[in-house]
C-alpha cells in the first residue's frame, strides 16, 4: 500500500445505516468504524425547566460512547470506564457547539457512538459521524412538530494530528499513534473556529511553531470532513 501523504485523511465514508433511531450513520476512517445513532426524547434535564412555570427553556444534546467487545484484537469488556466517560463528555460538548439549544425546548437528543472496529481516532470519528446523525434526528423532530426552528448552527467535526518521526501527520491510525511524539485531537466548526483542542507531548515536547503547524493541518482535514458531512446529508 502506498504511503499516505502527511496532509491526507485516511479513506473516509459516512453512510446511512438502518436502525430504529431517528438518525443513524456508519462512519469509516481507515480501519476505524463507528456506528453513530441519534435518539429523540421529549424530556429536558431538570435544570432546564423554569421553576416558576414548569416549562423547559432549552433542549439538550448529549452523547454516549462505547467500544464494543469485538472492536479490538483483545476483547473489550462491556461497561463504562473512565476513558469512555471522558470521551462521551467530549463528544457532547462538541456537538452542543453546533446547535442552538434555545430553539429546541423540551427536546433531548442522545447521540450513541458505538465503535465496531478501532484503528485509531475513534473519538474524532465519533464526533464527525454523530453530527450527521444529530442533524438527521433534528430533521425528524421538526417533521413531528417537536422543534419549530432549525437549531443547527452548522457542522462540527474533529480529527487527530500528531508529530511522527519529527513531522506533522494528519489523521493518525493506531500504528502512527503509538509512534507519535505529540498527539492531538482537534474539533472545529464550519467557520473554522476551534471548539476543543486536546494535545499531549506523549514522548517529547513541541514548539509554538509546531503547534501552529498541527492546528493548520487539522483545520485542512476538518474542512474536508465537513464537506463529507454535507454531502452525506444532501444524499439522504
Amino acid at each position: 500500500m502506498p504511503q499516505r501523504r502527511p496532509n491526507a485523511l485516511r479513506p473516509t465514508t459516512i453512510e446511512p445505516y438502518p436502525t430504529n433511531a431517528a438518525g443513524s450513520v456508519l462512519i469509516t476512517q481507515g480501519g476505524t468504524r463507528v456506528l453513530c445513532t441519534a435518539s429523540i426524547s421529549e424530556e429536558a434535564p431538570p435544570w432546564m425547566i423554569d421553576k416558576a412555570t414548569g416549562v423547559p427553556t432549552r433542549g439538550w444534546v448529549t452523547a454516549e460512547y462505547a467500544m464494543l467487545p469485538g472492536s479490538t484484537n483483545r476483547r473489550k469488556r462491556r461497561g463504562t470506564d473512565s476513558r469512555a466517560t471522558e470521551i462521551q463528555r467530549l463528544i457532547g460538548r462538541v456537538l452542543r457547539a453546533g446547535v442552538d439549544l434555545e430553539k429546541m425546548p423540551g427536546v433531548t437528543i442522545t447521540c450513541d457512538c458505538d465503535v465496531l472496529a478501532a484503528d485509531g481516532g475513534t473519538r474524532t470519528a465519533s464526533i464527525t459521524g454523530a453530527f450527521v446523525a444529530l442533524s438527521q434526528a433534528v430533521a425528524v423532530a421538526r417533521e413531528r412538530g417537536l422543534i419549530r426552528k432549525n437549531p443547527i448552527r452548522g457542522p462540527v467535526a474533529a480529527v487527530s494530528v500528531g508529530i511522527v518521526d519529527g513531522k506533522p501527520q494528519l489523521d493518525l491510525d493506531y500504528e502512527l499513534d503509538v509512534k507519535a511524539d505529540v498527539d492531538m485531537n482537534v474539533a472545529m466548526n464550519h467557520r473554522g473556529q476551534f471548539i476543543e483542542v486536546q494535545g499531549t507531548g506523549e514522548q517529547g515536547v513541541f514548539s509554538r511553531e509546531e503547534l501552529g503547524a498541527l492546528l493548520d493541518l487539522a483545520a485542512g482535514g476538518i474542512r474536508k470532513l465537513i464537506a463529507m458531512q454535507r454531502a452525506a446529508l444532501r444524499a439522504q
